[in-house]
C-alpha cells in the first residue's frame, strides 16, 4: 500500500467525535460485519428496488452459508426502507450508522448527494455503484466516496463511443430523454462539453416525475427534432412508457439506448415483443450461467432463505444487486488483509476500496468469469473507469450484443477533475487527500 496523507480541514473535531461509533466493532466485540441496505421495496421505483435488494442480500447470505462469512466473520445485512426518498434515506443513515456500519449504498442519486458530506465526518464510505455524483470519481477530492465500476459521465462516453463505432457521431443529432431529477440531469454537463469536441448536436427531452407514464408530448417533439439516435436516463415506469412511445412514432429501436437503469427485465417485460431491438448499457452479467449464481441458488434460494422468486434469479437488476455485494465483499477482504483484523471498521473499508483488485483471475476464482469487466481500486481513481457492454431486447429477454466498451477516459477525466474542483471550491473545510 502506498502512503497517503489526509489533508484535514475543520472537520477534524467532528470526525474525532464520531470515532466511538464503530469502537465496539473495532475491538472485536459483536463479531459481525454490519452492512446497512438502504432499499426501496415500496414507492414508484419498487419494481427496480426489489430485485436489486434481493440480489444484494442473497450474495452475502450465500457467503455466510457457504464460507462462514468473510474471513471467518458472518455478515449482517439490515434493510432500511427509503422509498427512494432522500429524506428517508438520510433518516436510515442516521439510525444505522452507530451499529458499526461499514459502507452505505444509497441506491439513489438524491440520497447520495446528501450522504457525501457525511462520509468523512463519520468515517464510513459511500459506494454509489455506477450512479450518484460523477465528480466523486476523483479520489483526491472525494476520499470517502466511490463510484465503481464507472461513473455516469464515463458511461455516457462509452455509449457515445458505441454510437460513433456504429455510424459515426460527426454531424449527428443525439436525443437525450431523461428523468427530470438529479439523476437524470447528471450527464448533461458532459454532453454540453463533448458535443462541440466530437462534432454532434444534442437535444434534451426532460420527463417530470409525475409524467413518467405520460410522455406523448416529449415523443411528439422527438418526431419533430428527428434525432439520429436516442439515449435515455430513465427509471421505473418511465422506461417502458418511453419504449412504447418510441414504437408509436416508429423511431428505430436499434438506435434507442438506455443507460444501465433503463435496461432491466422489469422495464421490457411489460412491453414484450413490441420492444424488440431496444438497447441498453450494462456492466454486470445477465442470467445464472455463473458458478457464483449457482451457489446462491443452492445455498440461499433453493434453501428458502431468499425473498426472490426463483425464476427471477439472474435478471438484470438481481445480478446488479449481487455485483454491488461482490464489490463490498472484495473491499472487506482487502481491508482484513491490510489491517490484520477480522472485524474491520468503516475507516478500514476506505482502505479496502482503494486497494482491491477485481481482475479477471479473481473474477474466475469467485465464480464470475465473464460477468463483468475488471475493476481495480486506487487512491486517485474512485470509479475504476470500468467498461460497459450493450445488451439488446430480443422480444422476451436481454442478449449481450457487444464486447466491453471502455470509456473515453482521456476526454472525461479532465472534465471530472474540473467538476470535482468546482464542487469543493466553496467548501473551505472539505477533506481531500494526496495520492502518491
Amino acid at each position: 500500500m502506498k502512503l497517503k496523507h489526509l489533508i484535514l480541514g475543520g472537520a477534524v473535531a467532528a470526525m474525532t467525535a464520531a470515532a466511538p461509533l464503530t469502537a465496539a466493532m473495532a475491538d472485536g466485540h459483536g463479531k459481525e460485519l454490519y452492512i446497512p441496505n438502504l432499499s426501496y421495496r415500496t414507492g414508484p421505483f419498487a419494481g427496480g428496488g426489489i430485485p436489486f435488494a434481493n440480489g444484494f442480500n442473497d450474495y452475502f447470505a450465500m457467503l455466510n452459508e457457504r464460507d462462514g462469512g468473510i474471513g471467518g466473520v458472518k455478515i449482517k445485512v439490515e434493510e432500511c426502507e427509503t422509498g427512494y426518498n432522500a429524506q428517508k434515506g438520510v433518516e436510515c443513515y442516521e439510525s444505522t450508522k452507530g451499529n458499526g456500519a461499514l459502507v452505505y449504498n444509497p441506491l439513489s442519486t438524491g440520497i447520495t448527494l446528501q450522504l457525501i458530506p457525511k462520509a468523512p465526518v463519520d468515517k464510513i464510505p459511500v459506494l454509489s455503484m455506477g450512479y450518484g455524483l460523477s465528480a466523486a470519481a476523483v479520489g483526491t477530492k472525494f476520499p470517502w466516496t466511490f463510484t465503481y465500476p464507472t461513473s455516469y459521465w464515463s458511461q455516457m462516453s462509452s455509449i457515445l463511443k458505441y454510437i460513433d463505432a456504429n455510424g459515426g457521431l460527426q454531424g449527428k443529432k443525439i436525443g437525450f430523454i431523461y428523468l427530470d431529477a438529479g439523476y437524470g440531469r447528471e450527464p448533461i454537463p458532459l454532453l454540453e462539453k463533448l458535443a462541440p469536441q466530437l462534432g454532434f448536436e444534442w437535444v434534451g427531452f426532460p420527463v417530470a416525475g409525475k409524467d413518467m407514464q405520460n410522455q406523448s408530448s416529449q415523443w411528439l417533439n422527438v418526431r419533430k427534432e428527428r434525432p439520429d439516435w436516442m439515449i435515455m436516463w430513465g427509471w421505473g415506469a418511465m422506461n417502458a412508457t418511453a419504449v412504447r412511445e418510441a414504437v408509436k412514432i416508429r423511431f428505430p429501436l436499434d438506435r434507442f439506448i438506455g443507460n444501465w437503469w433503463a435496461g432491466a427485465h422489469a422495464d421490457l417485460d411489460p412491453v414484450g415483443e413490441d420492444g424488440k431491438g431496444y438497447k441498453a448499457a450494462n456492466f454486470s452479467g445477465v442470467g445464472t450461467d455463473f458458478p457464483a449464481l449457482q451457489d446462491v441458488k443452492k445455498y440461499v434460494v433453493d434453501a428458502g432463505k431468499s425473498q426472490v422468486e426463483p425464476d427471477k434469479v439472474g435478471d438484470v437488476l438481481y445480478n446488479r444487486g449481487l455485483f454491488n455485494a461482490v464489490l463490498i465483499a472484495e473491499a472487506i477482504k482487502t481491508a482484513q488483509e491490510m489491517t490484520g483484523k477480522d472485524v474491520v471498521t468503516g475507516e478500514d473499508m476506505r482502505m479496502g476500496f482503494e486497494n482491491f483488485d477485481l481482475n479477471e483471475a479473481r473474477l474466475k476464482e469467485l465464480g464470475l468469469e465473464g460477468f463483468t469487466g475488471a475493476v481495480k481500486g486506487s487512491c486517485a481513481d474512485h470509479e475504476g473507469a470500468g467498461a460497459i457492454f450493450i445488451q439488446q431486447w430480443n422480444g422476451s429477454d436481454w442478449e449481450r450484443t457487444s464486447d466491453l466498451i471502455t470509456p473515453m477516459t482521456d476526454v472525461v477525466r479532465p472534465l471530472l477533475e474540473e467538476a470535482a474542483e468546482n464542487y469543493i471550491s466553496d467548501k473551505p473545510n472539505w477533506q481531500t487527500q494526496e495520492c502518491s
